[in-house]
């Protein structure tokens, strides 16, 4: 195409991907067009963010460590980490007691899969080492400029990177996000500040609401590190095979049980769920939640059958704080568009789906063979 695309089209296409990619930097023109296409055509949102929201989410993109520092001071004190610590203890401690007895795995599987999980990198709250940003200029020029500066600071500290050890303290989120990740390259599972939050994780609230909350977050994620990705990776993070053939099979067998539930979801007529796209996310649910409720069982406040002011059993919460992590309202533009890119289900499947799974969800709220939430064919991986 280089000698064959006349230099004029060149120049011109890499103009529009240069104005493209700026388009929500710019001036306001700019940013309501930008807007009317990826905003209401491709999500079907109404109106686009208020400013402040926007400039948070830009601080947090550019200088997402400065304002973590100001973020942990105020929200996500030292015995919250302590907490969330001992949550994620609890649960690696569940699965570490499921993988003795995992009935279709062999001893030298369970041997590596035990060896992986001790060897797991445990990340909460924020890093211990805060990034510097002193070679950053940010000015009150034009807003995009800050913005590229940013961008090219962060590849020179990319750049920096080669021929140097591997830093092993380095996180791939900001404090202040809402969200966790499993990075299998590291053999690490990473809890920002902003995930140990309201609704997800209070301190101030039943354990069964915690442990069915951010515990399943926190199963979900050392989940990871044995799905359908995760599992080709060894204890130090290298793309390894510790599988025998026949459990590499069994697990397979199993994760397609999951396939093909998620393939069955209707997203509207004539869409469905993709069951192999949405394998690992799945797998990580349902293994998640799992652990979940095993280490919530085990706590001082798994066992008396216990009801609250609202007539609920700990189970019935524990289950209830599942869901609350996924009451979300999704238009159906985002919905087509998350279902034919997004390796997630939609939230309403990732909620129903692993719940119709489990006999333990089926007992605490009197569901029987037949009804909506009680799979005909169950799916059980760990």
């Amino acid at each position: 195409m280089l000698t064959t695309v006349p230099l004029a089209d060149w120049k011109t296409y890499y103009r529009w991907q240069l104005i493209n990619r700026s388009a929500a930097l710019l001036s306001d023109p700019f940013v309501q067009e930008n807007f009317a296409f990826n905003g209401r055509i491709l999500t079907g949102s109404k109106e686009i963010r208020p400013r402040w929201k926007r400039c948070t989410s830009a601080a947090d993109q550019q200088l997402g460590e400065a304002l973590g520092q100001v973020y942990v001071q105020k929200y996500f004190p030292p015995e919250a980490k302590a907490r969330a610590l001992e949550l994620v203890h609890n649960l690696l401690a569940a699965l570490r007691d499921d993988l003795q007895t995992l009935p279709w795995m062999s001893p030298a599987t369970r041997k590596g899969a035990i060896e992986k999980l001790e060897a797991f990198t445990i990340k909460i709250g924020y890093p211990d080492k805060w990034r510097d940003y002193s070679a950053l200029k940010i000015d009150r020029g034009p807003y995009v400029g800050n913005v590229f500066r940013s961008a090219q600071f962060e590849n020179a500290r990319d750049l920096a990177k080669i021929g140097k050890p591997v830093d092993r303290g380095e996180w791939g989120e900001t404090p202040p996000t809402v969200d966790a990740y499993d990075n299998p390259q590291l053999n690490e599972i990473v809890f920002p500040a902003g995930i140990l939050q309201p609704p997800f994780y209070d301190p101030k609230r039943d354990d069964a609401y915690n442990y069915g909350g951010i515990g399943a977050v926190i199963g979900h994620e050392i989940t990871h590190g044995f799905d359908d990705q995760g599992a080709q990776f060894d204890p130090h993070g290298n793309l390894k095979n510790w599988w025998t053939p026949e459990d590499m099979k069994n697990f397979q067998e199993r994760g397609e049980c999951v396939v093909k539930q998620f393939d069955g979801y209707e997203v509207e007529k004539g869409l469905h769920e993709n069951g192999k796209l949405v394998e690992g996310e799945s797998i990580a649910d349902l293994g998640g939640l799992k652990l979940a409720y095993a280490a919530f069982q085990k706590s001082p406040h798994g066992q008396p059958v216990e009801k609250d002011a609202n007539g609920f059993t700990p189970e019935q919460r524990f289950f209830l704080g599942y869901a609350e992590n996924w009451a979300v309202n999704v238009r159906p533009e985002l919905a087509r568009l998350q279902t034919n890119t997004d390796p997630h289900p939609l939230p309403k499947f990732r909620a129903n789906g692993p719940l119709s799974n489990m006999a333990e969800f089926a007992k605490a709220f009197g569901c029987k063979k037949g009804d909506a939430m009680v799979r005909a064919q169950v799916c059980n991986i760990w």
